[in-house]
């Protein structure tokens, strides 16, 4: 499970705090009590209208004055005072409302400590998050807090955002308010164990809790840098991706490090205080995400943000990133740098409504062939002659009567040859132009539903440029 906020302290301020306990008097609780401690004054604002929505997702539990200052002051319109309650699953204490009451425009921090699921029902909890304005989850054990999914919590927590109010967490707060919840209810995943099987028991989610405005298809992760996190958000990213956990076959992870916080206003956009975070974008297929096996996905796409540093959640970007690739577990060297890509009209996208597809290695005979079967066609699919004995081969399906059709652009660097296969390896038909950057193209209409193989080949020379095949069928 993921490590707790911080510790949890008692602070009990004679004549400023009351501590409840919800449970009924002379009822035996089955679990501990529902604790309720409230800070600043004991009636709620009352008001027409707030001007938010305003999200704090901090990397570690502690409340970020900066992010929580701009929120309040987004809520509140730069006039009066808001409720905010905190609420926890475990411990004792109250080490965010000690922060948060003292900040200008803060009426009141009520700190709801609940322990178990059914206490997403309770009808004082619900009374309190519905009468705040900002709802704050601390950290501590995200999967304690997706068992609120479908209580009246959930819908309590839902309609402070909807009235104009804001909602964020730290460290397990931070994961439960993304789209896709890593929710770490079987174990906590390294990035170790995770690349080297994304269906390990420890990756394990939960959806359909909260979406909010233009935070679709995220997945958070905390304590980023720190715990070296990037490789687990990674294989999150590529399972989400595989799995159709997100929608659009894209996924972005949202990895925020220790003692950073993003602060999202009502538009999208995000602003980051403190050392970093990261957004992780797969937009394309894993070419091998499988359990049991490690993990191939090339060319995520980063964006690194420092301190001040802003990313555009409602339009999302598409230049600004470094690529960063997962091949048999792993990763490339330099996961947390790299220099940002700031002119993407150079790479052109895969053919309109299609999908793309990087080789990898082996792949030199047809037992070994990458599997491009589940592509989205027109396709894309680009690799590289790495000697003057490489053979790349792509495994694909045909329907009898539908025609294929490879057109592959090859670079200057080497001569290549393409051939297309039969299921048992014969050649159906080949092109091979002679000369190094001579491009090649096959086109064969099926006689039967069978496995089909592309197979392009070094004939002359070799190198680490690219060669690219558009691929169709029709």
């Amino acid at each position: 499970m993921s490590p707790a906020r911080y510790p949890r302290r008692l602070s009990l301020v004679a004549g400023v705090v009351t501590l409840l306990t919800l449970a009924p008097i002379g009822v035996t609780a089955a679990h501990a009590k529902v604790t309720r401690v409230r800070q600043g004054n004991s009636a709620d604002v009352s008001r027409a209208g707030w001007s938010g929505p305003a999200y704090t997702m901090n990397g570690s539990g502690g409340i970020v004055t900066a992010t929580m200052t701009r929120a309040i002051d987004a809520i509140r319109g730069g006039t009066g005072s808001i409720d905010v309650v905190v609420i926890a699953g475990s411990g004792t204490g109250t080490p965010e409302c000690d922060v948060i009451t003292p900040l200008t425009g803060v009426n009141s921090c009520t700190t709801l400590t609940l322990t178990a699921a059914r206490d997403g029902n309770d009808s004082q909890v619900n009374t309190d998050i519905r009468n705040a304005e900002f709802v704050y989850f601390a950290g501590g054990d995200q999967c304690n807090y997706v068992a609120w999914k479908g209580t009246a919590l959930e819908a309590s927590v839902e309609s402070v955002v909807a009235k104009g109010g804001g909602v964020g967490g730290g460290s397990a707060g931070h994961h439960v308010n993304s789209d896709i919840v890593y929710d770490a209810c079987t174990a906590s995943a390294t990035s170790g164990t995770a690349l080297a099987d994304p269906y390990d028991r420890s990756l394990t989610f939960t959806t359909g809790m909260f979406r909010w405005p233009n935070y679709a298809n995220t997945i958070n992760d905390s304590h980023f840098v720190t715990r070296d996190r990037m490789g687990r958000t990674m294989a999150f990213v590529a399972r989400a991706v595989k799995d159709g956990l997100a929608s659009g076959g894209k996924a972005w992870g949202v990895g925020v490090e220790e003692g950073a916080s993003l602060y999202l206003d009502r538009s999208g956009l995000a602003t980051l205080s403190g050392p970093s975070a990261y957004v992780v974008l797969g937009d394309h297929q894993p070419e091998l995400a499988v359990s049991g096996q490690p993990l191939t996905y090339t060319n995520f796409k980063i964006w690194k943000l420092a301190n001040g540093q802003t990313y555009d959640f409602a339009n999302r970007p598409t230049c600004g990133y470094y690529l960063r690739s997962v091949r048999a577990g792993v990763p490339d060297g330099s996961l947390y740098s790299g220099t940002p890509i700031t002119d993407c009209s150079s790479t052109p996208p895969p053919p309109s409504g299609g999908s793309g597809y990087v080789e990898v290695e082996p792949n030199d005979s047809r037992s070994a062939a990458n599997d491009i079967a589940g592509l989205t066609y027109p396709a894309t699919v680009t690799g590289d002659m790495k000697s003057t004995t490489d053979r790349d081969y792509f495994a694909l399906t045909l329907d009898s009567g539908e025609t294929l059709t490879a057109d592959c652009a090859i670079p200057t660097a080497y001569d290549a040859d393409l051939y297309l296969l039969s299921s048992t390896g014969s050649t159906l038909t080949r092109s091979v132009n002679d000369g190094a950057g001579a491009d090649e193209s096959v086109t064969l209409t099926a006689s039967g539903s069978a496995t089909y193989y592309l197979d392009l080949e070094a004939y002359a020379g070799s190198g680490a440029a690219d060669y690219t095949c558009t691929v169709t069928k029709s």
